[in-house]
Order: C-alpha cells, then structure tokens, then sequence
C-alpha cells in the first residue's frame, strides 16, 4: 500500500491505499465521507459524481494514483452549511424521493451552472444525461436546476 496525500474539500488528507483504488473507496471507506453514493461502479449512473478541479466526474472512475495536485469536492464540500443554491431549490423544489441519486445529481448540476451560469433546459438535459434517478424526478430536477441558476 502507498500513501497519498489528497485535498477534498479544501482540506489534505494523507492516506494509505493501493494505487487503483477508485477515489469513491477511499473517500467513504477510509475517511467516512458517505454522501457520494456507490450506484454503479462503471461510471454509468452518476451516484458517485465528485467535482475534480471542478468538473464534475465519477468518482467510481478514478484511482487515487492519479489524483495527485487535484482539487477534490464532495457533497460535504459544496456548502458548509448546505446552503448552496442547487442544495436549495433542492429542498424549494421537493426533488428527492428515496434521495439516492440525489448528491450525484446535486454535484453535476453545481457543475452545470458554474460553467454555464443560464443553461438552456437543452443545456440542462445533456448535461445532466448521465445521471439516473430510479425514482424518475427529472422534471422536478430539472425546475430545480432552472430556480438555482436565477439565484447563483
């Protein structure tokens, strides 16, 4: 095993694992963040969604090997106090049901409005395409996105 220092949430963390451990082990395994979800495991359903440096990404999809100098935000991260504007009209909009989805879906769409501050519902649909909700609240997702981009 080796150790890696990564910054999640604007903070270093030092840990031990083997090189291809994918970003979503070590951050619920090792250092007990569990908001990003593991729905997948092959990067297709968008539950593990992390921003890297920004962007949003699939957690399940990256080794710790690779994450060295990367800015790393989780769900925990978007907001000390989870008042982030999608975080909110999250909650206006009444968007989860069971919730599973919900912190990938949340991350892609601050993701979504960081680098296009008034997205299209074109806009909001592709870019929001990769990530499944079981429960089916995409409209409501949808409106939610729309309500945080007037407000971020």
């Amino acid at each position: 095993m080796k150790k890696y220092s990564v910054k999640i949430n604007k903070k270093v963390h030092q840990v031990e694992a083997d090189e291809n451990m994918p970003l979503l082990w070590v951050l619920r395994d090792i250092l007990g963040m569990e908001g990003t979800k593991y729905g997948c495991g092959v990067g297709s359903c968008g539950a593990c969604t992390v921003h890297l440096n920004g962007d949003a990404v699939r957690s399940c999809q990256l080794p710790i090997s690779a994450l060295a100098g990367m800015e790393i935000t989780t769900i925990e991260g978007l907001s000390a106090k989870g008042d982030h504007p999608v975080q909110k009209a999250w909650v206006d909009v009444d968007v989860a049901q069971c919730g599973y989805c919900q912190s990938g879906q949340i991350m892609s769409a601050a993701a979504l409005l960081k680098s296009t501050p008034n997205p299209t519902e074109e806009d909001i649909e592709n870019f929001m395409t990769g990530n499944i909700c079981r429960c089916g609240t995409y409209t409501r997702i949808k409106k939610a996105i729309q309500q945080a981009a007037t407000k971020s």
